[in-house]
């Protein structure tokens, strides 16, 4: 291995985060996978990351061939202080609006958003039934045939 196995605090490790600077923590043990970065088949967005964060999981669910793994060899700077390493985030819902039991007010209006448009449509039906004629008429005008009613 390239280095002594010093132990690295996780601040130290997350603070090498960037493409000319990159360590990863994978099984406990800190990588300096900088030189590697322009050589990774995945590309270095990958490598960035899993950066400030255990990359265990990253690592292993990609499946890496045995000769991958006898790479990092050479990129090993030491061992992560696993006390120093913050428990896995457990998932946090996003803030809703609070709930409202009392849904009076959203309800009328939502029956007044209907009905309103059907009165006025009720209403102007009602309009050209009983004054048809006259509508007749009016139309008839309109297209120059003139009204003899």
């Amino acid at each position: 291995m390239a280095s002594d196995g010093k132990v690295h605090t996780f601040d130290e490790v997350s603070k090498h985060n960037s493409n000319k600077d990159c360590w990863l923590i994978i099984s406990g043990k800190v990588y300096d996978v900088t030189p590697f970065m322009e050589d990774h088949p995945g590309g270095d967005e990958v490598l960035l990351s899993a950066t400030g964060k255990d990359a265990t999981n990253d690592f292993e669910d990609v499946g890496h061939s045995d000769s991958a793994r006898e790479m990092m060899d050479k990129y090993y700077v030491g061992e992560i202080d696993v006390s120093t390493v913050p428990l896995k985030r457990s998932y946090v819902p996003p803030q809703q609006a609070h709930y409202n039991h009392d849904k009076t007010p959203e309800f009328i209006i939502k029956i007044l958003q209907f009905l309103v448009p059907l009165l006025i449509l009720g209403l102007a039906f009602t309009l050209v039934v009983s004054e048809g004629s006259v509508l007749v008429c009016i139309m008839l005008y309109c297209c120059g045939s003139g009204c003899t009613q």
